[in-house]
């Protein structure tokens, strides 16, 4: 009995399972964190050169997504997936060898920053416009759920993992694990069997721009896109402006090591686990739109547990561990909104829709930590934490007067 359940629903289906199995070991190579440790352990890079390889990887995206929900919408979407993931193979691959060679410099890294950024942004915007296409639109919760899960997963191992490889071997070996969990990736991808269904041509004449606009139009002048975009952007903004005080705040105000930090941050990991599980349930029981505002206010609402942190330790670490929960009921949302996304965008504008959202959000997230790293000099840590739920909760606010909150279901 306990067989068959298992093999019921989409652990049944081998192509969503390759699938499954991409997603979730590129994740681990991505959240390793082997530039970092390569950088730090190895190069003994500078503050400055950490920052240089960081907004590398971030930057270009916000212009390549727009690009890529073009290529994406015009080509068949698994071929671009698999390419995104040899080509990270080799760019991973390529350090261990320099490495060996004597010649590993920062300079390498930075482009290997660049250039994964790049294929990655190809990757997740492939990925996401893939999947309706794979599995049924009633199974897109169910489905969105399960890889979250994968993902929660690996944000709560992966990093830590990458930290004792790096402690007991060397830094370079995680780059080389890092590279193989591509590779992985790119074979799992390529063992699906299901063929995805004929691109129609483009009406524009390859008129790349125009194409890109039409996205930007397709969420802008649909109300439901319209608001899961702004909530995006807003959370976006709020993750760059906390980005850049958290850390900061928790070590120099309240005084924990890093170690204890990291360990309070993993339950974080643990709550997604958790909200990817409740997600489908949540929203059969309060209703989709109700679950998907509710599930997105409430992440906002707990962050404000960070700033209200203060001695004694105990109860600083109870505060920052009672924000770590929120993390859960955010998973939920994503999970709904994913969902949501692809349900509502016809199939020929899926790459630029996601696209789109992808971009306005890098770019929020981006001006997000610029202006928190300024204000928080002008008034403090914890209200620049403050302010930055309060954006948040914008966002919130947003989606609460949209349509989105009268969505019962997606059929």
């Amino acid at each position: 009995m306990l067989k068959k359940s298992l093999l019921q629903g989409l652990w049944g289906d081998p192509d969503f399972v390759r699938f499954w199995v991409s997603r979730t070991v590129s994740n681990f190579g991505t959240l390793m964190g082997a530039l970092q440790f390569v950088a730090v352990l190895v190069l003994h890079a500078s503050p400055f050169q950490m920052g240089i390889l960081s907004a590398l990887g971030v930057a270009p995206s916000i212009v390549i997504s727009f690009f890529a929900g073009v290529i994406a919408d015009r080509i068949r979407r698994r071929p671009i997936m698999i390419a995104s993931e040899l080509g990270r193979f080799a760019l991973l691959a390529s350090i261990p060898a320099a490495y060996l060679l004597g010649e590993l410099r920062i300079e390498q890294l930075y482009a290997v920053a660049f250039f994964s950024g790049v294929l990655t942004t190809f990757f997740d915007v492939a990925n996401r416009s893939y999947l309706p296409t794979l599995v049924r639109r009633g199974d897109l919760i169910d489905a969105n759920s399960k890889l979250t899960a994968s993902e929660s997963f690996a944000e709560v191992t992966a990093f830590s993992i990458g930290g004792w490889v790096a402690q007991i071997l060397n830094s370079v070996v995680v780059a080389a694990i890092g590279g193989l969990t591509f590779l992985v990736s790119a074979v799992s991808l390529a063992f699906i069997r299901k063929l995805e269904p004929d691109v129609e041509p483009s009406q524009d004449g390859g008129n790349v721009l125009r194409e890109i606009w039409q996205g930007l139009g397709a969420v802008w002048n649909d109300r439901l896109l319209r608001a899961l975009a702004v909530a995006a952007a807003a959370e976006n903004w709020t993750a760059g402006m906390m980005s850049a005080v958290v850390l900061v705040f928790g070590v120099r105000e309240l005084g924990f090591g890093p170690g204890m930090l990291g360990t309070i941050f993993a339950i974080g990991g643990v709550s997604s686990i958790i909200g990817s599980i409740y997600a489908g349930r949540a929203a059969r029981r309060f209703g989709f739109g109700t679950a998907l505002v509710g599930g997105y206010a409430a992440y906002m609402v707990t962050i404000l547990f960070i700033p209200l942190a203060r001695e004694p330790l105990l109860f600083a670490g109870l505060m920052l561990t009672m924000a770590q929960l929120g993390d859960g009921f955010f998973t939920m949302f994503m999970v709904q909104e994913n969902s949501l996304r692809q349900s509502i965008t016809p199939e020929r504008s899926l790459g630029r829709m996601n696209a789109s959202i992808r971009s306005l959000g890098l770019a929020a997230l981006f001006a997000g930590s610029l202006v928190g790293g300024w204000i928080a000099g002008v008034i403090g840590l914890r209200m620049t934490m403050v302010v930055a739920a309060c954006i948040g909760m914008f966002g919130a606010s947003y989606m609460a007067l949209s349509p989105l909150r009268s969505v019962r279901g997606l059929d």
